[in-house]
């Protein structure tokens, strides 16, 4: 068994919506995909692209995906990294991959002047909770996450 982790390039885009949709069914949010292929193509392999990705393979198969974008902190004056969705399928779990991901994005990061990488865990996953304290990440006490979306959006953008 062979894991090795690549940025995403342009052809990507199936295995890139496999690995979203099957992190939707993880999430217990099976039909809240609206992400295509095109829509992909389009935001992670444009001209100036603001998102990005990485995708694990074991033994050549594409079997996860970091995908991530920049913020910025202004406490530290620095870009921080956020990662928005970390996904593993069930057959490569356990073998490093999830970890393997997380380390090229810290590469990352430092090579871009973050101060910290950033992300969300849903409140119900332990075992991610787990992973994530076994390789020395903490939870944000105080913070909570908030959105705006749909009508609302509208609304605001709207005046």
């Amino acid at each position: 068994m062979t894991i090795s982790i690549r940025p995403a390039r342009p052809g990507d885009e199936a295995d890139i919506l496999r690995l979203v949709v099957a992190l939707a069914v993880y999430e217990r949010e099976p039909d809240a995909v609206q992400a295509t292929e095109e829509s992909l193509r389009t935001t992670l392999f444009c001209d100036n692209p603001q998102v990005f990705a990485h995708l694990a393979e074991m033994d050549g198969e594409v079997v996860g995906l970091a995908l991530w974008l920049l913020t910025y902190s202004t406490w530290t004056g620095a870009p921080s990294l956020y990662l928005e969705d970390l996904f593993v399928d069930r057959k490569a779990r356990g073998t490093g991959t999830g970890r393997a991901l997380l380390a090229t994005l810290a590469r990352e990061a430092k090579a871009r002047g973050c101060a910290r990488m950033d992300w969300a865990v849903l409140d119900w996953n332990a075992k991610a909770k787990d992973f994530y304290h076994h390789i020395g990440a903490h939870h944000s006490e105080g913070w909570e996450p908030w959105r705006i979306e749909g009508e609302a959006l509208e609304r605001l953008a709207d005046g």
